[in-house]
């Protein structure tokens, strides 16, 4: 856990204070809204000052490599820098489902699912409460967390403030939703959103390198997931790759469970699950590159 060493060298107290200024005109994520967050402002990600969080458990439903015997110590916080239209968890991302908390409550949750046995604290859509999350892991290290950090995010990043928090996290685990702009504008309202993707994981793979795996369980390195769109939307053959190109060795988890929510049903094209055909298809062509780690061989 490498946010250790930055914590006892005092780093970590240095990022936090670089991005709770950052609040102040907040342009911590793509949007760049300009904000002012100490004082309780919201932009598009519709957060203020503090972290809203719907639930914590230790989760068993994540990759296997995450989960192991203990479960992955998952904290879900509302709201999103994406606006996804078929979000499976839009009364979290959409509606704002949970509870405003400051960071020492934020902290004692990490403690908890430490406590509890998971293997690593999972933050799921950590983009725009970075800040937070930072003030949170300062009071929880001073109490004893030591395990993996997993940084489980939509991929619409911005450059500048994944190079910022360089090292705080060990597992960065993004989805490339897109390889197609007007697609991720009309289904995300996410603008340059093939650009602004791979650049971020460009950059996390720069930090952590390929994932790496003890005894089952992972301890550092980049996760991808790409969710299959139905009609092809997601653009998967781009988007895979883009993920060779990082390395033969990328671990990518090749996901097969769309199903439409939220507003799907108001668009054709999302309207449905995936074909097994369509399913098939994509996996068939990540073997054809070399590709071999994170999704299942048929």
């Amino acid at each position: 856990m490498n946010c250790i060493k930055l914590y006892k060298e005092g780093q970590l107290k240095k990022i936090k204070e670089t991005l709770l200024e950052e609040l102040k005109n907040c342009k911590l994520c793509p949007r760049n809204c300009g904000v002012n967050r100490l004082k309780n402002q919201s932009g598009f990600c519709r957060s203020g000052r503090f972290a809203k969080v719907n639930s914590f458990f230790c989760h068993f439903g994540e990759e296997p490599e995450l989960v192991g015997s203990g479960g992955s110590g998952t904290i879900f916080f509302a709201y999103c820098n994406l606006a996804c239209q078929y979000c499976q968890n839009y009364t979290l991302s959409h509606y704002g489902e949970g509870d405003i908390i400051e960071a020492s409550e934020l902290a004692k949750i990490m403690l908890t699912l430490q406590k509890y046995g998971a293997h690593n604290i999972n933050f799921v859509t950590p983009t725009h409460i970075i800040a937070q999350i930072l003030e949170a892991l300062e009071i929880a290290i001073e109490a004893g967390l030591n395990l993996p950090l997993v940084y489980n995010c939509g991929g619409y990043e911005k450059f500048e403030t994944l190079k910022l928090i360089d090292g705080i996290f060990d597992i960065y685990m993004p989805d490339i939703k897109y390889s197609d702009n007007l697609v991720a504008q009309k289904f995300s309202l996410a603008p340059n959103y093939w650009e602004v993707v791979q650049a971020a994981i460009r950059e996390m793979h720069r930090q952590v390198g390929d994932l790496v795996i003890q005894n089952g369980i992972a301890k550092r390195g980049l996760l991808i997931r790409h969710l299959i769109l139905p009609n092809n939307l997601g653009g998967s053959f781009k988007v895979l790759d883009f993920v060779r190109s990082l390395s033969i060795n990328s671990y990518i988890n090749i996901m097969d469970q769309y199903h439409p929510c939220y507003n799907a049903y108001k668009f054709s094209q999302i309207n449905r699950c995936i074909t097994e055909e369509e399913y098939i298809t994509v996996i068939e062509y990540a073997k054809k590159i070399g590709l071999h780690r994170g999704f299942k061989i048929i």
